[in-house]
């Protein structure tokens, strides 16, 4: 069994079985099957076009594995690399790239017409945290019996709430009314 044969068998079979290890059906050593092919060398020269078997032995003699990097071409190009190592790094930065990334989340708040001071404050604090993190905040007046036949009393909330984050917040959705509720989408200023 030549070196790297079982790596590539496993990352393969990984693969097929929806593992951890994602394969985009990347054809290795005993799996390509058209010859000739456009061998390039693990520093990245250029080698030529070569048979199948030729490139086979260089992989074998040099201890790396054949990988089919760009099978709709004619010839298909492989390339001699040690494709663990390939695999293990790609991980890796896909795994440096998810954790740096930050995905926008939409947080709701809820407010009604005759809030007291003191809830106001409250809820008004984790609009104002909620954006400084980077999120959306949509804020909503719940309107309940009576309450709806006075809707500028709920305006009079949302325009206070507007107010008091208007220094780290921009206004993404207008007021808009939807049967018992009354819906404002904010924004962060900065973004990140």
């Amino acid at each position: 069994m030549r070196p790297g044969s079982v790596r590539a068998y496993f990352f393969a079979f990984a693969a097929e079985r929806g593992g951890a290890i994602k394969d985009q059906r990347v054809r290795v050593n005993d799996q390509i099957r058209i010859s000739p092919i456009r061998l390039i060398n693990s520093d990245g020269t250029q080698v030529g076009i070569v048979s199948l078997d030729e490139a086979r032995s260089r992989a074998y003699d040099a201890g790396l594995d054949l990988v089919e990097v760009a099978p709709n071409a004619r010839p298909p190009v492989c390339r001699l690399m040690d494709y663990g190592k390939y695999k293990y790094q790609e991980a890796r930065r896909a795994r440096e790239a998810k954790k740096k990334q930050h995905t926008m989340q939409v947080k709701e708040v809820k407010y009604r017409p005759g809030i007291e001071d003191h809830d106001y404050e409250f809820k008004t604090r984790h609009v104002r945290r909620f954006l400084t993190d980077g999120d959306k905040v949509k804020v909503t007046m719940m309107f309940r019996g009576r309450q709806l036949a006075h809707p500028e009393l709920g305006l009079v909330v949302l325009e206070r709430v507007l107010a008091d984050v208007d220094d780290v917040a921009k206004i993404e959705g207008q007021p808009s009314r939807e049967g018992r509720t009354m819906i404002m989408v904010l924004a962060p200023l900065g973004g990140r």
